[in-house]
Parts: structure tokens; sequence; C-alpha cells
């Protein structure tokens, strides 16, 4: 991945201005439509207000419209500065640490900190090739969060103090899904595999019971007995990869964020998965983020 300084974000984008008109090739590159005069027309920059102006006719056309930018009072400096911050920082950047670099309120910080996440979830393609799952849980006594699965049975461990999330991973790519379940029940955690992974796919799991079910709904299901203190099976079954994702963001939630709450801990796995399933992109991180949360909210 190309290397992208502080340096350079300084250079492309300067000023409001500089990032209107990214904002504006970004997302209609071949030009705008003006529908007062009902075709492509040139547009000028107005120096007052975040908009173009029709040549034509005057009509104003605001590129920020259906984004997270849109009505935002935040110089788009301050949004994309954020971005790279975001993208720059491996376990991520608080809302408090913009506050302290921008100037601006708290409440302001979180607001773009949390839409920006909101955008992070991109619904990649279905996996395939060999796949490894595992469940975990956030929040919580450390002490209770790792009782003896096959005890619990079939309705995994008690979740009165913890969240649980369940993930996935496309070994050797760059495809992980993370996502916050109710629990941790067969019929919950099912249901997710049969729609994100292909089916006639090698799964890998622990030797939770929830995972059974996998082989007659069309899986090669390969188990890692890690209650035997076993965690490589035959010299390539094993759950290492997904465990150290969820490491990765358990490590980067407590060093960065300390907590976060339930209602917002998608939102958190979002982007921590945007930044693994990139980490080898040619283009630097920022400009592929970027690119993500400036394209229209309904998708």
């Amino acid at each position: 991945m190309k290397t992208y300084t502080f340096k350079d974000f300084q250079k492309e984008f300067p000023n409001d201005e500089i990032c209107l008109e990214w904002l504006k090739e970004f997302r209609f590159p071949d030009g705008i439509f003006c529908d007062t005069c009902g075709q492509i027309t040139k547009h000028h920059l107005m120096t007052t207000r975040k908009s173009f102006c029709c040549q034509e006719c005057g009509n104003h056309f605001h590129p920020t419209v259906g984004t997270i930018f849109y009505k935002s009072p935040t110089p788009l400096t301050v949004w994309f500065y954020t971005a790279y911050q975001m993208a720059q920082s491996k376990n991520g950047v608080s809302a408090k640490q913009i506050e302290r670099e921008t100037g601006v309120t708290y409440k302001t910080a979180w607001r773009m900190c949390t839409l920006i996440r909101e955008m992070l979830d991109e619904g990649k393609d279905p996996l395939k090739g060999t796949v490894e799952m595992d469940e975990s849980y956030y929040g919580g006594e450390e002490k209770n969060k790792h009782a003896n699965k096959r005890t619990k049975g079939a309705t995994g461990r008690s979740t009165k103090t913890k969240q649980p999330v369940f993930g996935m991973v496309e070994r050797g790519g760059t495809n992980v899904t993370a996502k916050v379940v109710s629990n941790v029940k067969s019929e919950t955690l099912i249901p997710i595999v049969n729609e994100k992974v292909e089916k006639g796919t090698e799964v890998h799991t622990d030797q939770f019971n929830v995972y059974n079910p996998l082989t007659r709904n069309g899986y090669q299901h390969s188990v890692v007995p890690h209650d035997e203190k076993i965690f490589v099976l035959n010299g390539h079954i094993h759950t290492n990869t997904i465990e150290g994702f969820w490491s990765l963001t358990k490590n980067g939630i407590r060093g960065t964020f300390h907590a976060v709450s339930d209602r917002y801990l998608q939102n958190y796995l979002n982007e921590y998965a945007f930044k693994y399933n990139h980490r080898k992109d040619a283009q630097p991180l920022f400009l592929t983020l970027l690119r993500q949360i400036s394209a229209d909210k309904a998708g």
C-alpha cells in the first residue's frame, strides 16, 4: 500500500473549495445534469455556499446532497481530516482526539465519526475458498467471557453482561464479515452463514456445537478441538485468522475507546472490517475510505 502522509493530505485538500470540487468530480464524473436545462451543462463553483451554479440558467446544485456531508455546518476540510485520521490509525481515532485537533465540539466530533463508521458497511461478495468462523464477546467482566462451550450446549455462553458478535473471514483474502448478534444459537448464526458464504465452501470452526448444522447446510465443515489444546489440525485446519481479527478489534477498542456501547458496537466493527479488507490495496487507505463515505447514503 502506498504511503499517504499528512503532507500529502494538506497538499491535496488544502481548503473547502478543493474538497467540494473533488466531491463533485467523484460523484459526477460525466458532468452535472441541470434539471432546469434538461441536459448536462457546465457548472461553476459558488464562493458563498457549498454549491455549483449552472452556466446556462443559474440553477444551483449541491454535490453534498445525499451524502453524510449534506447540510453540515462543519467545513469539508474537517470532515476529510477526520476520515484521514480514521484511516491512518491502526487502532482507530477517538472523537475526543478529533475535538482536540480540529477545534470542533465533542458532539460534532462524535457525530462525524459515527456517520463515517455507518458508511463503512460494504456488503462485499460472498465468502468462498476456505472460511474461518468464530463467535466472540464484548463488554462485561473478563473472567466471564470464556465459559466452557461444551457444558453450555446449544444456547451458548451467558450474554447477560456481554454483547455477542459473530465473525467470518476468507483465508488469504481481503474479506471479513463481523456482525453483532442477539445470541450465539444455531438458528441465529447459520442463516448469516447461508447469506454470506458460498455453498460448498470449506469452513473451519472450533468445537462449539452450534456449528453442527453446517454440514447439512451444504458446507465442508472441519472442527478444531480447542478443548483438547489443539489449535491447528492436519497443518491447515484452524481459526487463527478470525481470532486474530477479534484480537485486533478488541485491542483497538480497549486502547483507543476503552469501551463502546452495544448500540454502536456494529459501527466500530464496520470500521475495523473495512480497514482489514483494504489493507492490501495499492491505493492509500484514506482515499479508499474517502470514496466510500462520499457515496450516496442510500447505497
